[in-house]
């Protein structure tokens, strides 16, 4: 007896206007995907390709035509017969103020794009005044919500503090934190259902945590770096290249990516090698392989130590 296999229903398709140019594509999808097969950037910081959109960063939205306000483009579905305008008078400066704000109490040094994004909207975030000295490691978490003093307007608040160096695999360096909740949801129920990460604090003080805020050792973490994965500015990052830009030699354009297989155990996750100078210095996995869709296990993200120990006996 032959088994039917059900397909999908297949999806219409609709006609819409984006930037006074006619497209066509299916229903349900995103502007941002529309752009994006259109060939039109439209920049973003939160968005992630394997995760659903937070809408937190507010450097996507778009204007729709007759509607009160701008739409994330991330999340904001394209209708039939709309109208969109991606880069109008209202989106610029929209998007300048959003980088301004960004650019005046983060890091965004190790950011891919903002610089660009930057000058492409004069944006200018040392119009709010000098930054404020970092905080001493351990300040901004001992802050609990309704503590927070507002400024005399002499300088400008920001979250620098020393970077968190608690294990040998990967620092957190929450002075780079533009609060997107990328980790928060690769962490929890969208991928790894660990729940280690989570948000304490509120306004300003809001930043990511453990679970309880306990020491990342003694928390839930079980060490799979899919939160490195997806963070989209650095704040999360391997040891090695913590190091290496600490030092100075850390260079992409030095670098060579190669994807292969894990060899670990049977699942056949896909693993891509970033080597420079003959030296693995970071893993990562193809967001579009359907086994990982980006993620990995400890190791299949951090065990590669083994492979460049030479003359150790």
């Amino acid at each position: 007896m032959t088994v039917p296999v059900l397909l999908p229903a297949p999806k219409r398709l609709i006609d819409a206007t984006i930037d006074g140019e006619a497209v066509r594509v299916p229903e349900g999808t995103t502007v941002l995907e529309a752009c994006a097969a259109a060939g039109t950037e439209v920049p973003t910081l939160c968005y992630g390709d394997t995760l659903t959109p937070r809408n937190a960063c507010r450097v996507c939205v778009v204007e729709v035509e007759d509607a009160r306000t701008l739409a994330p483009a991330c999340s904001r579905r394209l209708e039939a017969g709309m109208s969109v305008s991606t880069d109008s008078e209202r989106v610029r400066h929209s998007r300048k103020l959003v980088l301004e704000l960004l650019g005046s109490s983060v890091d965004l040094s190790t950011t891919p794009e903002v610089a660009e994004w930057m000058e492409r909207y004069e944006a200018d975030p040392g119009r709010f005044g000098p930054r404020a000295e970092p905080a001493a490691l351990g300040v901004r978490d001992a802050r609990h919500a309704g503590e927070h003093r507002p400024g005399d307007g002499s300088v400008a608040e920001t979250v620098e503090q020393p970077a968190k160096v608690d294990n040998d695999l990967y620092v957190r360096d929450y002075s780079k934190c533009i609060m997107c909740y990328k980790c928060v949801d690769a962490c929890g129920d969208q991928w790894q259902n660990t729940f280690a990460i989570g948000v304490a604090g509120r306004g300003f003080d809001a930043r990511i945590s453990t679970e309880h805020d306990v020491e990342l050792p003694d928390s839930a973490c079980v060490y799979c770096g899919n939160c490195i994965e997806v963070c989209p500015t650095g704040a999360l990052s391997f040891t090695t290249e913590f190091e290496m830009r600490k030092a100075g030699t850390w260079d992409e354009e030095r670098q060579t990516e190669t994807t292969t297989v894990c060899t670990y155990c049977g699942v056949g996750c896909n693993v891509t090698l970033h080597v420079q100078d003959n030296r693995i210095v970071k893993v990562s996995s193809p967001h579009d392989n359907p086994v990982t869709h980006g993620n990995l296990c400890i190791k299949g993200r951090f065990g590669f130590q083994h492979v460049q120990r030479r003359g150790d006996g």
